[in-house]
């Protein structure tokens, strides 16, 4: 696939997506993956455009299906409701790559899961998912890490640059036999032999390792960061997994990191066990000294002679414990006392001894790591597949949760509209109390309607809540609605109120709604109130014109106007009404928002004026008396 093929994605911009992502493969790779907000972090492209320019990678038909900007936001309101049930990045971009499409089996499989996903969630702890769900993403593997007290050391060029082909010279220094000077100065250092040819029995640091090794051999960092990087992560799909009853093998894989968190060995417990060491030989040597009686002899011998075998033996018995001691505390047995009251330490000893120690922990600790990076290599497709399942579920989550808080159902495709009990969006988490459900067809032979009734009864309302029913139908979602019935269309259509027109807007009105009827796609068309013309008859005929071209298809509209009984002088259609009922106590209005089919909603002048009238006084309240003596 070329970028510049793809429907509004010209040259210009499709070398900016390559430059931003590094190449074309790359990008549709990440388009693979829905991952919007990689696109929308590029400079001049916003969510709206990262989602236009993916749905077109990955075929989604949303422009085609969503033919005004109304019908667009209603849409993306939809997308709003449920992207905040989402926690994750990969959720996020799932739910903003949701499309509504015609495809039936396509549709009843998305509906099918998301209402598996309501049944599960409703009976899954949420919060402590949410809280879970705070610290998952994507894994991640951070850039090598140069460790400078290691070395690499080989015995030819070729296997020198066979070693930096592979990159591991960005993870430790790599030393060819015939430059290489002391390697006391490395804390480790791998041998990558070929032939063998260096012998180095007295080096406590070396580490053997073949030619044909893999790197997690030489380096078993290459493997270990990717698990040091994601421990966070892994605990929390482990808990997330523990939580749904799913198998997991990262228990297994948490226990192996585990096994190499022995703490580094300190080559200061040498300094504090040999010190600890002298202090107590000191006294107790001060404590034997007193108590040696030595004759006249012994004391000449200890003058020529040196150590009096009394003294020696003094010294061989609180030696012999203070080296019992040391070993109990470094587990290393060595002797670094010089025999002098008080002892004195041979540094040198000690030094040698701990540079020998130090080393020989730091190659078993090398092969440890090793043996612990070759079980987690053989893991790590199991432990990516997990973590994608993890994400999978985020987004049926969030969209079971949506479909649980939002106590949605299931619509069922038909030939025409109707629902009963539906509810907007916007209402939806409102107390039930304060909010009224809807009942409403639209269905052959009428399929174009007038909406007519009460200012503010909610006509708009009705418009917006049959627009979220068909969009979310479309999309594979079950809807605002104890039960629904819709029909599949290639089109739907929203216009809002507009202002008066002038001429120039008059040819504008003219230009965008006439070619709609002449379209062969089934459509919803939904219009809240024509802009008003300033020539009534003509404003009339057009309408007219309109609803009959329409009537005639196999589309399906809801006109909102205040001209209804001059339309039915022009042509038959139906009529439904929104009425408002009265005032109540608190003279606002009482209206029952449900439509009444093949009904002429009463106006609401007179009801608002009285409630006017009831909150004025003096002589407004008296003109406003006068004017309802006319009604």
């Amino acid at each position: 696939m070329d970028l510049r093929d793809i429907k509004g994605i010209g040259d210009k911009l499709a070398s900016k997506i390559i430059n931003h992502f590094g190449s074309q493969d790359e990008f549709l790779r990440a388009a693979s993956n829905y991952e919007v907000y990689r696109l929308a972090s590029m400079e001049g492209v916003s969510q709206r455009r990262a989602v236009e320019i993916i749905n077109a990678v990955l075929g989604n038909p949303t422009e085609e299906f969503l033919k005004t900007e109304r019908a667009v936001q209603i849409y993306e309101e939809i997308i709003q409701c449920i992207v905040q049930y989402a926690n994750t990045e990969y959720a996020k971009n799932r739910v903003l790559l949701l499309s509504p499409g015609k495809n039936p089996e396509t549709i009843q499989e998305n509906l099918k899961m998301v209402m598996e996903a309501k049944e599960k969630v409703a009976s899954l702890p949420r919060d402590d998912l949410k809280a879970l769900f705070k610290n998952v993403n994507f894994s991640r593997t951070s850039k090598p890490k140069y460790d400078t007290s290691k070395a690499i050391l080989v015995e030819s060029r070729e296997d020198y640059v066979s070693l930096m082909d592979r990159e591991l010279n960005q993870r430790a220094q790599i030393l060819n036999i015939q430059e290489v000077g002391s390697l006391d100065e490395f804390e480790l250092v791998v041998y990558v032999y070929r032939d063998g040819v260096l012998e180095l029995d007295d080096a406590p640091n070396l580490a053997m390792v073949n030619c044909d090794a893999e790197d997690l051999e030489i380096i078993p960092e290459t493997v270990l960061s990717y698990y040091q990087d994601n421990q966070v992560l892994l605990e929390n799909i482990l808990k997330i997994r523990e939580i749904l009853g799913h198998p997991s093998v990262l228990r297994d894989v948490l226990k192996i990191m585990d096994s190499i968190k022995t703490s580094a060995v300190d080559e200061k417990i040498f300094d504090s066990a040999v010190n600890q060491a002298k202090d107590k030989a000191d006294k107790q040597l001060e404590e034997a000294i007193k108590k040696v009686d030595l004759s006249g002899q012994e004391v000449l011998d200890l003058l020529n002679k040196g150590m009096s075998p009394k003294i020696q033996e003094i010294f061989d018995e609180i030696l012999k414990e203070a080296v019992k001691e040391i070993k109990d505390n470094t587990g290393v047995s060595f002797d670094p006392f010089i025999q002098k009251y008080p002892l004195e330490i041979d540094e040198q000893e000690l030094e040698r001894v701990k540079k020998h120690e130090m080393g020989k922990k730091e190659v078993k600790a090398f092969e440890e790591r090793v043996n612990v990076a070759s079980k987690l290599q053989m893991l790590k497709g199991d432990v990516e597949a997990e973590i994608q399942e993890v994400l999978e579920f985020d987004y049926k989550f969030a969209l079971g949760c949506f479909a649980y808080y939002y106590d949605l159902h299931p619509p069922l495709v038909s030939d025409g509209f109707s629902f009963e009990e539906g509810l907007h969006l916007n209402l939806a988490l409102e107390d039930p109390s304060r909010v009224q459900r809807i009942n409403y067809s639209l269905e052959s032979p009428d399929n174009v309607v007038l909406l007519t009734g009460a200012n503010s009864g909610g006509k708009t309302t009705l418009l917006e809540t049959l627009a979220q029913i068909s969009i979310m139908s479309q999309m594979g979602l079950p809807v605002c609605a104890r039960q629904a019935r819709v029909k599949l269309v290639d089109e739907i259509y929203f216009f809002s109120k507009k202002r008066s027109l002038d001429a120039g807007a008059f040819e504008s009105f003219l230009s965008t709604f006439m070619p709609i009827v002449v379209r062969e796609e089934e459509k919803l068309i939904l219009l809240d109130e024509l802009e008003a013309i300033t020539e009534l008859e003509a404003a009339v005929k057009i309408i007219s014109s309109f609803i009959t071209f329409i009537q005639d298809s196999k589309s399906f509209a809801i006109i909102v106007t205040h001209m209804a009984r001059e339309i039915l002088k022009n042509t038959d259609v139906r009529v439904d009404g929104i009425e408002a009922q009265g005032l109540d106590e608190e003279y606002n209005l009482i209206v029952d928002r449900t439509p009444r089919m093949n009904y002429f909603a009463r106006s609401t002048p007179e009801l608002i004026l009285r409630m006017v009238y009831q909150r004025s006084d003096g002589k407004l309240k008296d003109i406003y008396g006068k004017m309802l003596e006319r009604f």
